[in-house]
């Protein structure tokens, strides 16, 4: 986790039951960078900010960061982007974005998750890795 808190009090919501096949499936238990809490709980994906086309094999992922200056929102997406690459078949296109209006730097947020060279670099620097993999890490609780 990171110290100095962004957002020290966020809201925590109860997680949903889950579905048979459902794409949010692979994402439900991603843990925040920022706290111990899933971003289900934190209401930064839902069910219904996953949009599924299996004919053209696209995913779009539109997440809610929990405060508009989300510092962790690049890793949030990033965490996201890994997990969906880890658990898809490669013919898939993933999109991920930050719900409009839901950030101060939502553009410029957009454009790394969706530029596969920053990503690829990104997924070059240990560091991130390291917190990427923690935040995917299966936790029992």
């Amino acid at each position: 986790m990171v110290s100095g808190l962004i957002n020290a009090n966020p809201i925590i919501y109860e997680k949903k039951e889950r579905r048979a096949r459902t794409f949010l499936n692979h994402l439900r238990d991603i843990k925040d960078p920022e706290h111990p809490y899933s971003l289900e709980e934190l209401k930064v994906i839902t069910e219904d900010a996953v949009e599924v086309d299996d004919q053209h094999s696209y995913v779009r992922v539109t997440f809610t960061p929990t405060v508009e200056h989300c510092s962790m929102a690049t890793i949030i997406g990033l965490c996201l982007r890994v997990k969906l690459m880890r658990s898809l078949p490669s013919r898939y296109k993933v999109d991920i974005k930050i719900a409009p209006g839901s950030h101060a730097t939502e553009a410029a947020v957009n454009k790394q998750l969706n530029d596969k060279e920053r990503v690829a670099a990104a997924l070059e620097n240990p560091n991130l890795v390291d917190m990427v993999d923690e935040c995917l890490a299966p936790s029992y609780g």
